[in-house]
């Protein structure tokens, strides 16, 4: 078959894509793999074709607009005018895109972020959600993971999922404009469509009140045939497990200085420490003089993770997968808060008991920061019920079981 696959946002939003469709061509499909140009080399790097929008959201989050959507109610109603009006050819540019593409294939996956259920009803049968985070599908199991850090009571779950119906409902008129410029009705209703989450039931389950067309997998994870730089298994084999932190490709702004802490912890617990660089920590010049202190651009996390003693991350669930597949506890420091679903996976976690509690970013407190990667390097509870998590996860095979509904859905 042809199989597109379409998806947009940070590399979280690409990686497990580009991981899919591997393992979907190396079943003999013919795949392609549409997002923003920015990601050219990680998705060809998977021996996929690609095809470039020029939707950039790691380009529009690091915008003065976005900047500026945290400075007020005032100041965030401007922006978003300002935002929506940035976005919008570029959001009709990667639908046309998206359509053409999703017109010339057998099956299309794709990311809600691309809006391609707005065209959806042209060939439903060939349509499939293909999401990682389950935040569109309404279910009163749980609170819609983007907004799971408010403080709202469990009755009020399944509301939670409008909300993010009403953000896509600001592109009403850019999609209208779209069907037009393609030659389709304004109005149409979008289908019921068969929706695959790269998730795995052991970590979260599927919803009794959920679709019956609608399947979590396991997770979309890769065996990378990528060894690690010998600098880094020198430094790895160079002393007692270090402890691994990083907090992913989305760029913050945070009122502590986090290089300082990072060396905080190195002195307080006498620890080694893997810095992974992103956007939000890529000034890393405090560690240039500290041994004790590694400092990488990025690593393979399958063949990374299993090396260290515990994890310090962001939250995302693409990370969280690595640590838990990895058989390592982690705490999360969630980098979007409090909206964005970083606080769903590592709260989650936490009552599974592989993780400790999340400290947003944001909130993050020297002495309390201290403590709790004490805690989280020191606490055998948490390192017993990772490892029978590992062993169970480890049976699981989500991206054989995607393929199997993606080869059979009619």
């Amino acid at each position: 078959m042809k199989i597109a696959i379409l998806t947009l946002g940070t590399r979280g939003d690409v990686q497990p894509y580009a991981v899919l469709g591997k393992a979907l061509k190396e079943r003999g499909h013919e795949v392609v793999l549409s997002t923003a140009g920015n990601f050219e080399s990680l998705v060809t790097s998977y021996g996929l074709d690609f095809i470039p929008v020029d939707l950039d959201f790691q380009e529009l989050v690091n915008s003065k607009e976005a900047g500026n959507l945290m400075k007020g109610p005032l100041k965030a109603l401007r922006e978003i005018k300002n935002l929506k009006n940035k976005m919008s050819p570029l959001i009709q540019d990667a639908l046309g895109k998206f359509y053409e593409l999703a017109r010339q294939s057998d099956r299309v996956l794709f990311h809600v972020k691309t809006l391609a259920d707005y065209f959806a009803d042209q060939f439903p049968q060939k349509m499939i959600k293909t999401d990682v985070v389950p935040a569109t599908q309404p279910t009163s199991a749980f609170p819609n993971p983007v907004f799971s850090a408010l403080p709202l009571p469990a009755f009020l779950n399944w509301f939670t999922f409008k909300l993010s119906e009403l953000g896509l409902k600001m592109w009403r008129k850019t999609v209208q404009d779209f069907r037009q410029n393609v030659g389709l009705p304004k109005k149409f209703r979008k289908p019921d469509l068969m929706s695959i989450y790269g998730i795995s039931e052991l970590l979260l389950k599927k919803p009794d009140d959920y679709p019956h067309n609608s399947f979590f997998t396991g997770f979309w994870l890769d065996n990378t045939p990528v060894e690690l730089p010998q600098d880094l298994t020198d430094f790895i084999a160079d002393g007692q497990p270090p402890l691994l932190i990083t907090f992913g490709s989305m760029p913050f702004n945070n009122k502590r200085n986090i290089p300082e802490l990072i060396n905080t912890l190195n002195r307080q617990l006498n620890i080694r420490i893997i810095v992974v660089k992103g956007w939000g920590l890529s000034d890393t010049e405090a560690f240039s003089q500290n041994p004790d202190i590694k400092v990488i651009d990025a690593a393979p996390y399958d063949k990374l993770f299993p090396l260290v003693k515990a994890v310090v991350h962001h939250g995302g669930i693409g990370t969280t997968a690595s640590c838990l597949k990895a058989g390592k506890p982690f705490l999360t420091c969630p980098v979007l808060h409090p909206l964005g679903d970083q606080f769903f996976w590592g709260k989650i976690a936490y009552q599974k008991g592989v993780a400790l509690y999340p400290q947003p970013i944001k909130k993050l407190q020297e002495e309390k920061f201290v403590t709790a990667v004490k805690e989280l390097l020191e606490n055998e509870t948490l390192y017993t019920k990772a490892k029978g998590f590992s062993k169970q996860l480890n049976r699981e095979d989500g991206i054989k079981k995607a393929i199997e509904l993606i080869e059979r859905w009619k």
